[in-house]
């Protein structure tokens, strides 16, 4: 069982979502719900055809933190 990093990014009128691990794999979706659903399918997608052409899978590597940031009071 793989694991891969997906970004979500929410755009002007709908969801678009990534995986860095698995360049040129992408899905969009009016929702998170359906963003997360077709990313799901659009890394098995991905996979079966890495499989398909004998490419190797790559071992997820990506992280994801979150870094906490002051902004000074003139900023805001």
């Amino acid at each position: 069982m793989y694991r891969f990093l997906v970004i979500i990014e929410k755009g002007e009128n709908n969801y678009g979502a990534y995986s860095p691990d698995l360049p040129g794999c992408v899905a969009v979706g009016d929702t998170l719900e359906e963003i997360e659903k077709n990313m799901q399918e659009a890394i098995e997608m991905h996979l079966e055809g890495m499989i398909e052409d004998h490419e190797p899978i790559p071992i997820p590597q990506s992280m994801a933190r979150y870094i906490d940031v002051a902004i000074p009071d003139s900023a805001a």
